[in-house]
């Protein structure tokens, strides 16, 4: 039997020349306002041979550009900058979404621009540090809550990006709802402790998501929204609670009538950093009737089990694509993959990001 992993892919509203997804990777290189910069255009282009990649963490929101030099795409030269991102990537003929992240309580004043601020559903501050380019390791800040009308604005603010990313020739976009940023915030009942119909149950905490996935539907149309999740993560300072499989079965089901084209799952268990996802994972795949991708450790022997068993219909890689532009035709062959410089990751320019070398075929 072929391996499936890169067979081509086609589910009537999504067509992919193979089931390899580029995971959205942060890294920090929209150096001048937050635009993206030629190298980034660069670095997108020798990765075009991904079924599908899947931006970095992009702000729809100057309060959202927690991190320093993470993009955003609320303005007419952060579109433009995107412009020639997906044209390069079209050209090389690829597919890309954005994936719309606002950081909410992860960030720092020094990393925003002037008149931004660090906003989240309630006023509990996450534990750890944050890198700022001017003071170098920061206490996280406390936020301040949204009132009820900054809540409504966001969301237009995400509806807004949706456009604008459809303007800039995007495929697609992603909801962050994982990893501890702003959606996510609201989800988690340990970071959400509001009162108004934003917060306290299940359906009230789903609202802050649902409401952009619903909106942003009729203006882009629900083939071009996905949405990620990390259920159980830890990361950023998320606390457990014990409601987890509930609010997953839910969001299943409301993302399900919505009919958007993807959910996106990721696992963070295979680094150990939290517990095993394996029951939510069969709970919204039998609950969630279109594209389902999952992400975390994958090698292309386990991505191919994982599509044989006919649970997840793509496979999202990090790292891996991450330090081998080629990463495709690397699988393909058997050949041995780069391996990454961990403390180039995030820093100014080219090295360990436009660098990684390319197999001599």
């Amino acid at each position: 039997m072929s391996d499936k992993l890169l067979l081509p892919y086609n589910s009537g509203s999504l067509e992919l020349k193979n089931r390899t997804v580029m995971a959205p990777m942060t890294r920090s290189r929209a150096t001048s306002n937050n635009i993206p910069t030629d190298i980034m255009t660069n670095y997108y282009q020798q990765r075009a041979t991904a079924g599908l990649i899947i931006t970095e963490g992009t702000s729809p929101s100057p309060n959202g550009l927690g991190y320093s030099s993470i993009p955003g795409i609320f303005n007419a030269e952060q579109v433009a900058g995107w412009k020639k991102v997906t044209d390069a990537v079209h050209q090389g003929g690829g597919k890309i979404v954005i994936q719309l992240m606002h950081t909410g309580r992860i960030g720092h004043p020094l990393n925003l621009p002037e008149g931004a601020e660090i906003l989240a559903p309630s006023a509990v501050k996450a534990a750890g540090q944050m890198f700022t380019v001017k003071e170098g390791m920061q206490d996280h800040p406390e936020p301040r809550a949204f009132s009820t009308e900054e809540v409504q604005s966001t969301i237009e603010e995400y509806v807004t990006a949706a456009k604008n990313s459809i303007d800039a020739g995007f495929d697609g976009i992603e909801l962050h709802a994982a990893n501890g940023y702003l959606i996510e915030q609201f989800l988690n009942p340990g970071t959400n402790t509001r009162d108004d119909q934003y917060g306290g149950s299940i359906e009230n905490r789903s609202r802050f998501l649902l409401e952009i996935v619903e909106q942003t539907v009729k203006v882009i149309g629900k083939d071009k929204v996905g949405v990620r999740f990390s259920p159980y993560g830890a990361f950023n300072d998320m606390p457990a609670y014990d409601a987890v499989d509930e609010t997953y079965t839910y969001l299943a089901e409301k993302l399900n009538e919505l009919e958007i084209l993807y959910i996106h799952v990721l696992d963070h268990s295979a680094g150990n950093s939290s517990p095993d996802i394996t029951r939510v994972k069969d709970i919204i795949r039998s609950r969630f009737q279109n594209i389902l991708i999952f992400c975390g450790g994958f090698n292309k022997e386990k991505a191919e089990e994982e599509l044989k068993q006919g649970i997840a219909d793509l496979i999202a890689f990090g790292v891996p694509f991450l330090t081998n532009p080629d990463l495709v035709k690397r699988m393909e062959v058997g050949a041995e993959l780069n391996q990454p410089d961990y403390n180039s990751f995030y820093t100014p320019g080219e090295k360990g990001y436009t660098d990684y070398p390319f197999l001599n075929t």
